[in-house]
């Protein structure tokens, strides 16, 4: 006979713990960390911005009943809409993913940490107002580029060693977790409260990929970190009621997640929390498109150029290899019809094929009305990927984190070109010099898309000044981008 298992309520797991300890105790005291934070608040919200150009994203914003209208709630930047926190979350975490073009994180697991501002910004914000109407003193923006800092670092460390995609579960799942525990920290939980919460995020039912892969890519991929985000909101404020937590979540024999979700696996740590994450994430600057696919692009880019050089075009090309790493053969390698903008952004061919043709890749550029002209497949077809080792290597190498593309293409005259290698994007730490600039204008970019020249000036004004923003009132900085 199996021996019973006790019923003696255990202590907590110390990856509960150690979550618990950094978001209460651990101080942000990196410069480099918190001027990428800010950053990396002004790209986020301007994909946001950008999203609401699009039909698909709109559609699923505003509040769940049509009129609700919450006093003191917490505005959605470049809408109408004032919510409360648990949907604002989703609404803003929505528009910050629609068009795959903000931040990435690439490891062990993948992910994209800024989808942890939906549920930061949004708790923030409705803190603020409702501290301002008691008249007491509302958060700073200090107070969210901390929260981000330590959202990416949670979202990041555990990603690193711990794959959760290979046990068919989105990463989306660590911005769960993240958000849960530095919302529960903004909301004034205890550290028991704030243990209990997370147990509550890990042990909440968890999405699958199924909306990410052939057959079945499809848009909510879009909204699954809308969803995520807004879910965290909701159980850390289920959490500060007291509602009681499950200390042995991950553990537990049989009914853990270990044992159920992780293939009795237990979470592999390669480093303590600290600002590790957000001192090395990459930036989507140039392109919306999924990161693995980054240096294919840029080189993609060179490639045309070249051929334009020699009064080639792309509807000379004969064959395509892309050079690649594991995880791109993994993830948007893809054969075959593209059903849908999601489908698209994660074909690599697809990836490569827009900017060879046309000499650039656009969010547009994935949608049915580009997608239909047929030179794109035609030249899909001539495409073949395979996995250079040692780019996999330096993939998960942490001193270079490189994401390598390497493409080689054969002209219809027998002539081949030479290959065009790219390692690092522009948006990585060793490129900061040139990318940051550039993502600056990404910003500006946005702004323009949604507000007039004196609105545009006054929300540049203070997001570009570290001192000025880190002052700020989260409710009047927010107020910047309400039309």
């Amino acid at each position: 006979m199996t021996a019973p298992i006790s019923n003696v309520r255990p202590e907590p797991d110390q990856v509960l713990v150690d979550i618990a300890d950094y978001v209460l105790n651990s101080e942000v005291t990196s410069a480099l960390a918190l001027d990428t934070a800010r950053n990396c608040l002004i790209d986020t919200l301007g994909c946001g911005l950008e999203a609401l150009s699009y039909p698909a994203c709109t559609k699923l914003l505003g509040p769940i009943v049509p009129g609700t209208i919450v006093p003191n709630g917490a505005k959605v930047p470049g809408t109408p809409f004032q919510l409360d926190p648990v949907q604002a979350a989703f609404n803003i975490g929505t528009m910050i993913r629609w068009l795959d073009f903000n931040d990435t994180w690439l490891a062990a697991e993948w992910g994209h940490p800024s989808d942890n501002l939906g549920g930061i910004l949004a708790t923030a914000d409705w803190l603020s107002r409702n501290a301002v109407a008691a008249g007491k003193a509302p958060l700073v923006m200090k107070d969210v580029l901390v929260a981000m800092v330590k959202a990416h670092e949670i979202q990041g460390v555990i990603a690193l060693e711990n794959s959760f995609n290979k046990v068919g579960l989105d990463h989306v799942l660590l911005v769960k977790v993240a958000s849960t525990a530095v919302v529960g920290r903004m909301l004034g939980l205890s550290r028991e409260e704030i243990i209990n919460a997370v147990s509550l995020a890990f042990v909440d039912g968890h999405a699958l990929r199924t909306y990410r892969h052939a057959p079945n890519t499809g848009s909510r991929k879009s909204w699954a970190a809308g969803d995520a985000t807004s879910r965290a909101v909701r159980l850390a404020l289920i959490a500060k009621t007291g509602e009681m937590g499950y200390p042995s979540v991950l553990t537990a024999r049989t009914w853990g997640f270990y044992d159920v979700l992780f293939k009795c696996n237990a979470f592999k740590f390669q480093r303590p929390y600290g600002s590790y994450v957000m001192e090395n994430v990459l930036f989507k600057i140039s392109f919306p498109a999924e990161f693995h696919a980054q240096t294919a692009v840029e080189a993609a880019m060179t490639i045309h150029g070249l051929l334009k050089a020699k009064g080639k075009t792309a509807e000379n090309i004969a064959k395509i290899t892309i050079r690649t790493h594991e995880a791109a053969i993994r993830i948007i390698d893809k054969k075959g019809p593209l059903d849908n903008p999601a489908d698209r952004d994660h074909c690599i061919q697809y990836m490569v094929a827009v900017p060879l043709l046309f000499g650039r890749l656009t969010a547009a550029d994935y949608e049915d009305a580009v997608a239909a002209d047929p030179r794109i497949d035609a030249l899909r077809a001539k495409m073949t990927c395979f996995e250079d080792t040692q780019f996999t290597h330096d993939y998960h190498d942490p001193d270079k984190r490189s994401i390598a593309n390497a493409l080689a293409v054969e002209l219809d005259d027998g002539t081949t070109l030479e290959e065009v290698v790219v390692e690092y994007p522009i948006g990585h730490k060793r490129r900061r010099a040139d990318g940051i600039p550039l993502l600056v204008d990404k910003f500006r970019t946005n702004l323009a898309r949604r507000f007039p020249a004196k609105q545009q000036q006054a929300i540049l004004d203070v997001s570009l000044d570290q001192v000025q923003l880190e002052t700020m009132p989260v409710n009047e900085y927010v107020d910047l981008y309400v039309i």
